[in-house]
């Protein structure tokens, strides 16, 4: 049998193959193919019972992907304020003292003028702990160290599908955020 031959043979177009007769492995009347009427509407109602099992999967990588986001935002804010701060000078007072309110300004706000909106929702500059600590290397040099620490931040979901699972938190306590530089 030749390529046309088993194509027209799969067509019914070769007189070898016979349509089956009504009443013979189909229902009378119906043409081949065709979906009885008792199936009409299946797959929308598979499709319902798969959607909700999808939907509280994509809202669980949404709201879990904005608190990874929350904090690396806090993470990058405590390392540009210890950046600020190793620019400076500890041992006098009268500069350090304003840069140590515009570092926990950078903190929480973004900024060191400590306006707009805060960079993740419940962070306040409270949360900001500012310690400056001079150590002696081997050698006999002194090193200072500046550390800027976020305390207590909680990040609280909007959606929490772990809810539904039986998980009763509705918020996420971060561990301390803290960087460490040397200071100038």
């Amino acid at each position: 049998m030749t390529i046309l031959d088993k194509q027209a043979y799969d067509r019914g177009i070769c007189g070898t193959r016979t349509s089956p007769r009504a009443g013979r492995g189909t229902k009378q009347g119906m043409k081949q193919g065709a979906k009885p009427k008792a199936m009409r509407g299946a797959v929308a109602v598979e499709f319902a019972l798969l959607l909700i099992p999808l939907m509280l999967l994509a809202f669980g990588i949404a709201e879990y992907g904005r608190a990874l986001y929350q904090y690396n935002t806090l993470v990058k804010t405590v390392r540009d304020s210890a950046r600020l701060l190793s620019h400076h000078n500890p041992e006098d007072p009268a500069s350090y003292g304003p840069v140590l309110e515009e570092a926990r300004c950078l903190a929480v706000y973004g900024n060191t003028s400590c306006s707009g909106p805060v960079l993740a929702p419940g962070l306040t500059t409270g949360m900001v702990t500012i310690a400056s600590s001079a150590t002696t290397t081997a050698a006999g040099t002194t090193v200072t160290l500046v550390e800027v620490r976020i305390t207590g931040y909680v990040f609280n979901f909007v959606f929490n599908p772990a809810r539904l699972l039986g998980a009763a938190a509705d918020t996420i306590p971060f561990s301390d955020i803290h960087a460490t530089m040397r200071q100038l």
